[in-house]
């Protein structure tokens, strides 16, 4: 197993990010102008003031844009610079280009503008009445709900609301742009989409593509926070850099990044479920509201992955689920782990576990009694198979002995009067594949030098997920030698092009795939090489391990350096590309039916928590997972990634509380009124069990994606805390409202029951 390529540069602080880069003589520094409010109309800007200040190179507008005012991705609807209206606070208005940071902040205070300010919205349902949408709304269905409900035994409604949360990247966004001759310029960006960058900034500043460079080093962090809203800072930079012929340094500071940039989409959704006498559930329907933001950004694709994932793990024969993306005067709200999913996995739970409250039995009852298996339809057309859900809800049981802890647990709250545990199973089946069939492709390029040594390009960007790692991985192992032999270069749009983001789980897949393709094209040549030299027969099996060529399985006297040096001696090509597109996938979006994802990921996770019933207090004791990693490749950088997704997840399920005035001001702005997990509140014990699976072909090696998962798995937290204040206050009745701060869980523990 390969240790994190980055750890050793990590732990000295000798890793570079864009700030860190050493800048270039003369290169000036940019600070954002961006709205005060969330809603009006610009009457007036004053820059004069700014830019009379000495050491202020120019103040950058609308006015100043070559090309097309635009970065809408999906839909053209967000300009880079506010023209005549603002629609959310932070919004950019212009950008203040000086001699030193100082400068720029000095001259920003300076700028006076008035506006004519209207009412702002902030929630999706009053989007919702007043009819202010970002694209028209979206329904899966299978079945007949209506017919369904007629024939079930049990029928249950409600309503839920799960908050955003702030993905705190450890980097904020930033970027650095220099000229360079014949008008190219280049960009060295926090991104997770170089080929996003490249494609609007030249939309912005009027140019052919290929007259930008835009380069990843690595990320300090992302978690989806930078594959569309890594773009505008970019663009601003390069145009500052195009029209004053000088390098162009932005780097947003915290509370700037926090207050600017979108979120996780808060979600206010309504459900109603109905099942038979044997809890099978018969009919499930949904609406979500989506709270989007401002403009679209990427709100669309991330509705359609919240109705792929609104049954999570369980066949339901008859379902209608519909999302509305309603537009609100809040940043844009964008990708985060999960990109939707999460959202619509919370529902589903909350409608089983408001079923299970009004039968009086455990919610587990009900989630085993509906677990997928091989042969169920999905409510968007694909055939569940290889099914590995039912396995990880049986080995949770039996590895963690899970009927022994339930039975202690229901022991110990007998027994406690002023301290009750909580337990709840969180089971996960999550697709693999972005759901925009088109972007499921990627590219590879390899370099073997005369001396062996490789060199490889990807267009996967590493933001602490240890993708390059994995990649050196695919490669040592496909060519047989160590991995002190191979680097892994930049992510660089001129090396590689036409990239897809570093996101939706796919990166290691799709990359790793491709560089196994140009890893075997060069093999096959080397094939030739090596049956010459060793006069092989066609029977003859050649196999590459320990920096040698093997021989029907045994080592012959050809080294890989040696093999290197002879054929390029031959004049035999030793670069290489490769080009990987995912196989059968598709999807219709006009009947919403298809087969959108190559592969799902499985698990189940087992919490029990422990709540103090006077101070609203609590303590996750335990988080037992069962994962399906396939057949991984680097067990250690995978186990590391549930861990961190879990956290993740808990803490947007417990504590990571967005809070907005009614004019649209974000209040939880920064660290001081934001609370993240840290060490004092994360699980006291996360054990987590490999299902010992054959993997799929399509994942890379047969090493399924971990990094968006487990993610899912936190919400199991949230429900465990709801079982344990049911265990002291019978009279409460869970409102589904995420996350369960201390403050809602003390409320909960005293609670009248209104019903």
């Amino acid at each position: 197993m390969m240790k994190n390529k980055d750890s050793y540069t990590h732990v000295r602080g000798e890793s570079l990010f864009v700030d860190d880069i050493n800048v270039k003589q003369g290169t000036l520094h940019a600070i954002v102008f961006d709205s005060p409010v969330a809603n009006g109309r610009i009457i007036n800007v004053d820059y004069s003031a700014a830019l009379q200040l000495a050491g202020v190179a120019k103040i950058f507008t609308y006015a100043d844009i070559p090309g097309e005012n635009q970065i809408g991705a999906i839909i053209p609807d967000e300009p880079l610079f506010a023209e005549n209206e603002v629609h959310y606070q932070g919004q950019p208005i212009a950008l203040v280009v000086a001699e030193s940071l100082s400068i720029a902040k000095k001259a920003k205070k300076l700028i006076k503008i008035k506006f004519e300010e209207f009412p702002a919205i902030t929630t999706a349902k009053e989007a919702f009445e007043k009819k202010s949408f970002i694209s028209p709304p979206r329904t899966f269905a299978i079945g007949n709900t209506k017919t369904a409900f007629e024939k079930c035994d049990y029928i249950f409604e409600g309503t839920t609301f799960s908050n955003g949360q702030e993905h705190l990247y450890l980097e904020t966004q930033g970027s650095y742009s220099y000229p360079m001759e014949n008008g190219n310029i280049k960009i060295i960006s926090s991104t997770q989409g170089p080929t996003a960058v490249q494609k609007i900034t030249a939309k912005i500043l009027g140019i052919p593509m290929h007259k930008l460079e835009v380069e990843v080093i690595r990320l300090g962090g992302a978690f989806g926070g930078k594959e569309d809203q890594g773009t505008p800072w970019a663009a601003m930079t390069a145009m500052a850099a195009l029209k004053l012929h000088k390098p162009v340094k932005l780097i947003l500071e915290r509370i700037d990044d926090m207050r600017m940039t979108g979120k996780r989409h808060p979600y206010e959704s309504t459900f109603k479920i109905g099942l038979d006498k044997n809890l099978r559930i018969l009919a499930y329907e949904t609406d979500y509201y989506q709270n989007a933001g401002a403009s679209a950004d990427l709100s669309p694709a991330i509705a359609e992955r919240t109705l792929f994932h609104a049954t999570n793990s369980y066949y339901i024969p008859n379902v209608k689920a519909t999302l509305y993306s309603c537009k609100t005067n809040l940043p844009p709200n964008t990708a985060f782990r999960g990109f939707g999913g999460p959202q619509g996995m919370f529902v589903i739970e909350s409608a089983i576990a408001k079923a299970a409250g009004e039968l009086n039995i455990p919610t587990y009852k009900i989630q085993e009694a509906n677990l997928i298996q091989d042969g169920d339809v999905f409510p968007y057309g694909q055939v569940s198979s290889e099914t590995q859900i039912k396995n990880a809800w049986k080995h949770t049981f039996t590895f963690y002995n899970v009927e022994d802890k339930i039975k202690n647990i229901s022991r110990f709250n007998k027994e406690n009067i002023i301290r009750k545990k909580g337990y709840s199973f969180m089971p996960v089946t999550f697709g693999i594949s972005f759901t925009n069939t088109m972007m499921n492709h990627a590219r590879a390029l390899i370099h073997i030098y005369q001396d062996g040594s490789v060199g490889i390009s990807t267009g996967a960007v590493e933001m602490g997920q240890s993708v390059n790692t994995k990649m050196i991985q695919v490669a040592a192992i496909s060519f047989g030698i160590d991995k002190e032999k191979i680097k892994i270069e930049t992510t660089n749009t001129t090396r590689v092009a036409n990239t897809s983001p570093t996101a939706a789980s796919a990166t290691t897949d799709l990359n790793g795939k491709a560089l196994l393709k140009a890893c075997d094209k060069i093999k096959k040549r080397f094939g030739k090489v090596i049956n010459e030299l060793l006069s092989l027969s066609s029977e003859d099996i050649i196999s590459f391990k320990d920096n040698c060529i093997y021989v029907n399985d045994e080592k012959s006297a050809l080294s890989w350096e040696k093999l290197v040096w002879e054929t390029f001696a031959r004049r035999i090509s030793l670069s290489e590309i490769g080009h990987y597109s995912t196989p059968v996938i598709n999807f219709d979006k006009t009947i919403e039916k298809g087969h959108p994802f190559a592969y799902y990921v499985y698990g189940t996770a087992f919490t029990i928590v422990s709540v103090d019933c006077i101070r609203g207090d609590y303590d996750i004791e335990s988080v037992d997972i069962v994962h399906d990693f396939g057949k991984s490749i680097n067990k250690g950088i995978d186990i590391g990634q549930v861990e961190g997704a879990l956290v993740q997840g808990i803490g947007w399920m417990t504590m990571e509380e967005l809070y907005y005035d009614k004019k649209g001001h974000l209040l939880s702005n920064s660290l001081s009124t934001y609370k993240i997990p840290d060490i004092f509140s994360v699980p006291k014990h996360i054990n987590i069990e490999a299902l010992e699976t054959n993997g799929n072909d399509m994942a890379i090696l047969k090493s399924k994606a971990v990094g968006e998962p487990p993610l899912m798995y936190g919400i199991g937290t949230y429900f465990a805390l709801e079982n344990a204040i049911k265990a002291f206050n019978p009279d409460y009745n869970p409102e589904f409202d995420s996350p369960m701060t201390p403050e809602k869980l003390l409320m909960g523990l005293y609670a009248e029951n209104k019903t």
